[in-house]
């Protein structure tokens, strides 16, 4: 397995910011969710033009890669149009995934909108990857449903999957959140997705007063080290990724503990 982790935990830094501290810790790529407060990256003058060329040589220089490009992107809405525009911001993603050397754009279900059901979310949903992972296949990025919101079950997430009918997509498997919201076991995804798992998001959990909070990996009740464990045995050689979910949660730890913590926690409990 390989190690990155998701600049949710950072996001007001810049690039060169997240690349310094993912090379000083010890992590093999990085996972871009947000980036000097934006997530819409196409918009930022380092990921245009010239400027472009030289964050991917940054980048590598540093041994680094980007796992996955992280996208807004969600078709849950009942409105058509808004799903159209979450297509057109996906297909922009991917044009910078594919610049980047990323395999992939990460995108949600993602919940039932008022006055909608379960049925007709999940069809939109599935139209929605489908659209986008035509569009994106050309450019070799395939499009990662993450385990999200309404739909974040790993049977809910397959059969989103399977109705939008393309080759190239997979699951963004979020061990904890598949768990507080799709109240699938911990271990459940390790047997639910087969050669759909692409990529791990690995974060840990605290009950307190009925409540799931984020705590410093390996300070929690949520079992990531089983959930390592089983992936280590089914021979899972891609990205786990750290998701410190800073951005929504300012009150936790600065991003210069919890990045280096997690690398520290993961090389003690995989010999890696």
């Amino acid at each position: 397995m390989k190690i990155c982790f998701s600049s949710l935990a950072c996001p007001a830094w810049t690039l060169d910011q997240v690349v310094n501290i993912a090379a000083g810790s010890g992590y093999d790529g990085i996972e871009l969710r947000f980036l000097e407060g934006e997530d819409s990256f196409w918009k930022l003058p380092a990921l245009q033009g010239t400027s472009l060329q030289t964050s991917i040589q940054k980048i590598s220089d540093r041994g680094l890669v980007v796992a996955c490009v992280d996208t807004s992107c969600r078709f849950h809405s009942p409105d058509p149009q808004e799903r159209a525009s979450w297509v057109e911001e996906g297909v922009r993603m991917a044009e910078l995934a594919a610049s980047l050397g990323s395999p992939a754009i990460r995108v949600f279900g993602d919940k039932i909108q008022p006055g909608a059901d379960r049925a007709s979310t999940r069809k939109w949903i599935a139209e929605g990857i489908r659209e986008l992972a035509e569009k994106t296949a050309p450019m070799g990025v395939k499009v990662w449903l993450e385990t999200h919101g309404d739909f974040a079950s790993s049977k809910e997430t397959m059969s989103i999957l399977e109705e939008s009918g393309r080759d190239n997509v997979g699951v963004v498997w979020d061990a904890a959140n598949a768990f507080t919201d799709g109240r699938d076991q911990p271990l459940d995804g390790t047997h639910a997705f087969g050669d759909k798992l692409q990529h791990v998001h690995l974060k840990d959990l605290e009950c307190r007063d009925t409540r799931w909070e984020l705590v410093l990996s390996g300070e929690g009740q949520f079992p990531l080290r089983e959930v390592v464990a089983e992936l280590e045995r089914q021979k899972y050689d891609r990205f786990v990724s750290f998701e410190w979910e800073k951005k929504w949660h300012p009150h936790l730890a600065e991003p210069e503990i919890s990045i280096p913590h997690f690398a520290r926690w993961f090389r003690r409990i995989s010999g890696n």
